[in-house]
């Protein structure tokens, strides 16, 4: 009897531990190879088993890139600081917001030569800290959020490989704001092995209230995802040809890259690079997982051996 009680208590912790280890939160944390942990979190996330053997949709295949389309170049070009330089070598003019500074540790930074406004970013992840005002800026506050941004090892939470060797660092850029009466948005062209096919767009990032929504190349709108804004419609943007033609050409020969942009005053900035919109873990809805999956044609040297070998790995 008391075997049996203790043996119901081991089962009872074992399983309170497997639930608490893999949550979306406890995920990040678990040491587990890239394959089965993306397995876990996508059907953490969405509830569905992830298809790595014959990927179809959108997340699917994003997901599948993660795994088995890892060129060395990619890592430049998420690297928030190195890819200023791979994407000047590409363009022509001046399309990057003015650098004002870069550094490995927060204690380097020299707030008093800074500009009153600026923005502070690591270049290996995601989020900004923006200064209006450096009379009013908490510096040991930033210090602190900096080194924890620095230590923070970005690939791990979805597995996004261009991630993982990046070499960390701190930047600052002059802060821009749009033209007189104009809200901030980002526009996201997502390109499918060089061609524009849709277009993700981000209002108010900054207020906490982030809108966005989805458009074709034709600029008609699309409800794309669940939480789509579809009654705040957006203008086409003066730069848009503009911006489709340098999104094309950064992600000529990829399977799937989202260029992002910035219009400020009479500048048009390229934001960021990046391989997995919503970390390939926010499916689509209606048929535009699908379609958009159609769109990412898996380089043929890998999908041979994946996908039509016996056991589905490499």
């Amino acid at each position: 009897m008391v075997l049996i009680e203790l043996f119901h208590n081991i089962k009872k912790r074992f399983v309170a531990w497997y639930k608490k280890r893999f949550t979306v939160e406890g995920l990040e944390n678990c040491i587990l190879p890239d394959k089965m942990y993306l397995k876990k979190l996508y059907k953490t996330r969405t509830g569905k088993e992830l298809n790595l053997k014959n990927p179809q949709t959108f997340s699917e295949k994003g997901n599948w890139l993660k795994l088995y389309d890892r060129r060395p170049e990619y890592t430049v070009m998420v690297d928030k600081y190195k890819a200023r330089e791979y994407i000047a070598e590409r363009l022509e003019g001046n399309h990057l917001v003015p650098l004002l500074g870069v550094w490995d540790s927060p204690d380097e930074i020299d707030f008093d030569a800074l500009p009153n406004e600026f923005v502070l970013k690591c270049n290996h992840d995601n989020g900004v800290i923006i200064c209006r005002d450096k009379s009013k800026l908490n510096i040991e506050k930033v210090k602190s959020e900096l080194a924890f941004r620095l230590s923070r090892d970005y690939y791990r939470k979805l597995r996004e490989w261009p991630y993982k060797d990046v070499p960390r660092k701190i930047i600052c850029e002059k802060l821009m704001f749009p033209r007189s009466g104009d809200k901030t948005v980002d526009y996201k062209l997502m390109c499918f092995d060089g061609k524009v096919k849709l277009i993700a767009l981000y209002a108010e990032r900054f207020t906490g209230h982030l809108k966005e929504d989805y458009y074709t190349p034709e600029w008609k709108h699309v409800r794309v995802i669940d939480t789509d804004e579809a009654g705040d419609i957006y203008a086409k943007p003066e730069f848009f040809d503009e911006m489709v033609s340098i999104a094309e050409r950064l992600s000529k020969g990829i399977p799937v890259l989202r260029v992002d942009f910035n219009i400020w005053q009479d500048m048009l900035a390229v934001g960021e690079m990046t391989f997995f919109h919503h970390g390939s873990m926010l499916p689509f809805i209606n048929e535009w997982e699908k379609k958009t999956g159609e769109w990412i044609k898996l380089p043929e040297k890998y999908r041979r051996n994946i996908c039509h070998s016996k056991n589905g790995q490499l």
